[in-house]
């Protein structure tokens, strides 16, 4: 089997020689960037399958570095390390759109139990998307397809993310049910972690604001307990 391909990015000398020693101990390769600019050079130079990066870096924080990744790639997981514990920055970490959220200190146990569990979420989800999925769903004046990740609506056609379409598809298939926020989280991020109910509820606004052009298609925020999408749907 192929070795994982690892981005760390980390600007303390001590701490990245440690863990990049840690990573190559566990067979993952593992490639060392000391700030977010070198880091953003690595990745532009090599394909990853998980960045781990340091949240407080010179030249460019991680926050900075991971939305420029995100604008490359949507898929390939994310894990900040950081010495900021505070609710506001594990929030703008997930929005960003990190797969999880370290604080410092941590052991390197727990870190290796942690990038097992991403690695085998992120194949799990290629192995789904390599399946075709040709089913189309009619919502109301839009029209979906999930395989092609795209919504056509009154103002033509729109490029979806994965997780997006994942959202959106989950929707569709329980139309005018009630969904709860923990099996969205679970089925699309893994777990049903507070402060990744806080970026599930981004992408959410998202989808209403792509729908927005049909008053008759609704996601409506049940307090506490999770969605119903409302809407004239047929599908094929």
């Amino acid at each position: 089997m192929k070795k994982a391909n690892i981005l760390l990015v980390e600007d303390d000398p001590n701490l990245s020689m440690v863990l990049q020693d840690y990573l190559e101990m566990l067979d993952y390769s593992t490639v060392l960037a000391s700030n977010g600019v070198e880091g953003m050079q690595e990745y532009k130079k090599n394909t990853f399958d998980l960045c781990i990066l340091d949240v407080m870096m010179p030249k460019k924080d991680g926050f900075t570095l991971a939305e420029e990744i995100r604008r490359q790639d949507e898929h390939v997981p994310i894990i900040f390390l950081t010495a900021k514990s505070l609710k506001e920055d594990r929030i703008k970490g997930f929005q960003t759109g990190c797969d999880d959220y370290i604080p410092k200190p941590f052991s390197t146990e727990e870190l290796s139990l942690r990038i097992q569990a991403i690695l085998k979420r992120s194949m799990s989800r290629k192995e789904r998307s390599n399946t075709l999925d040709d089913k189309v769903y009619n919502i109301g004046k839009y029209t979906f397809e999930p395989g092609n990740m795209t919504l056509t609506g009154p103002k033509g056609t729109r490029s979806l993310t994965r997780k997006e379409t994942s959202l959106l598809k989950i929707f569709c298939e329980n139309s005018d049910k009630l969904v709860p926020r923990e099996y969205i989280l679970k089925e699309i991020w893994g777990t049903d972690d507070y402060f990744l109910g806080r970026s599930m509820d981004v992408f959410i606004a998202k989808l209403r604001k792509y729908l927005k052009d049909d008053p008759e298609i609704s996601i409506t925020n049940i307090h506490g307990t999770g969605f119903k999408f409302e809407t004239c749907m047929k599908d094929q």
